[in-house]
């Protein structure tokens, strides 16, 4: 199992409200509020991949991230951010009103593990609910789910078959040429800090 070594030698409580802050300036700022935020860590400089998700009266408003780390934290996160906010195309864009209540999470994404098997029962058979993000790849279809998103399903079999959906595709599709990769992620709440 690939397991999450966050490039932090902060702890996590302190990492988290500051990329917080990160990501909330970002917003606030593109909405004509005030609002600043620390960047002058070191730690910020490293690469890393992240989702930034918002929640409002606990209902998804927006959620956008990337898979693989290709540029430095700070600008992950305020990317992302601004992409949640403002370009999830399920959503209209944050409007100032529901800034002030909406809760943001923040998921920093460890590397990609790419699974090898033989058939859909093998590749089920490597993933474990809870832990695991999961990429479903095949040809220019391509979807995931935060390890989170098993909450929402009682078994892998049914996670994969509506993640084969979000990517385009019939729930059953199976095909040689499908690729899975796995991911862990460390998750910060909002709420969870501000307890």
């Amino acid at each position: 199992m690939n397991h999450l070594t966050l490039p932090l030698n902060v702890p996590a409580t302190e990492a988290a409200v500051t990329l917080f802050r990160i990501a909330r300036a970002s917003i606030a700022g593109q909405l004509g509020k005030m609002q600043t935020s620390d960047e002058s860590a070191a730690w910020l400089r490293s690469q890393g991949a992240t989702f930034v998700t918002l929640m409002l009266q606990k209902k998804l408003r927006g959620c956008i991230g990337s898979l693989r780390a290709h540029r430095s934290l700070v600008e992950d996160v305020k990317a992302n951010a601004l992409a949640a906010a403002f370009r999830d195309p399920r959503f209209k864009p944050l409007t100032a009103d529901e800034y002030d209540e909406i809760e943001v999470e923040i998921s920093l994404l460890s590397a990609l593990n790419t699974l090898s098997f033989t058939d859909e029962t093998s590749a089920l058979a490597q993933l474990t609910p809870q832990v695991h993000g999961v990429i479903f790849e095949y040809g220019h279809h391509r979807s995931t789910y935060l390890p989170q998103v098993w909450d929402n399903f009682a078994d892998p079999a049914m996670f994969m078959a509506t993640l084969k959906q979000k990517a385009g595709l019939p729930p059953n599709f199976w095909e040689q040429g499908v690729k899975v990769h796995t991911y862990t992620v460390a998750k910060f709440r909002e709420f969870e800090l501000a307890r």
